[in-house]
């Protein structure tokens, strides 16, 4: 497939030749499917935390007797069936993460690449607006350079060739622009924002 390659104004100044399937042959969903999940679980804190009956402030004596009142059996007010007595089944710190095979996740990042080229939803630019020579970050250099691309409202993932620091905190005060080296790409980065703007030099990379 053929791509347009634009410059930072937005006036397409090249091509670029690329097929999806020397990226990835095909694009297994399932492996998709599972490497975002990955991705998303490792991300949840787990510090969720309730209090047991044992946990709870209030006595463990038996409220009263075990027969004889015409009253339904009880036991300490901290039971988990009365009113601010402990979870019965309560919830405690928890690490979710989990791990897949190095070799799928890369698999799965090279699938999720080729998938956003073949729905045509990446674009090239032959330069990104700053680079490391720049004197300072210039937020409004790269807002202006994604308006032009017709991508000022949408979620937006640039993926440089290589970190540049300058243009990093350039991007960063804008909603909803995420700036990710093409070395540090994943599978979730690349399919959850709607639209990838890479570099020519990144997509050879």
């Amino acid at each position: 497939m053929n791509l347009a390659v634009y410059d930072v104004t937005g006036k397409q100044v090249g091509s670029y030749d690329v097929d999806p399937a020397e990226i990835a042959p095909r694009v297994n969903k399932q492996l998709l499917h599972d490497a975002v999940v990955m991705y998303q679980a490792n991300q949840r804190q787990g510090t969720h935390k309730t209090k047991t009956r044992g946990e709870v402030a209030g006595s463990t004596k038996k409220l009263y007797r075990q027969k004889g009142t015409g009253n339904a059996r009880a036991g300490g007010r901290r039971s988990g069936t009365r009113r601010g007595g402990g979870h019965i089944f309560a919830k405690h710190p928890r690490d979710f993460g989990w791990r897949m095979p190095r070799k799928a996740l890369q698999a799965a990042t090279r699938m999720a690449l080729a998938s956003r080229l073949a729905d045509d939803e990446v674009k090239l630019v032959a330069a990104l607006p700053i680079d490391a020579s720049a004197a300072g970050p210039k937020t409004a250099a790269v807002a202006g350079m994604l308006a032009a691309l017709g991508l000022g409202e949408s979620t937006v993932l640039v993926a440089p060739e290589q970190h540049d620091a300058v243009f990093w905190k350039s991007a960063r005060n804008i909603a909803g622009v995420s700036v990710t080296p093409v070395a540090d790409l994943n599978a979730w980065a690349l399919l959850s924002p709607r639209a990838v703007v890479m570099t020519t030099a990144a997509i050879d990379a």
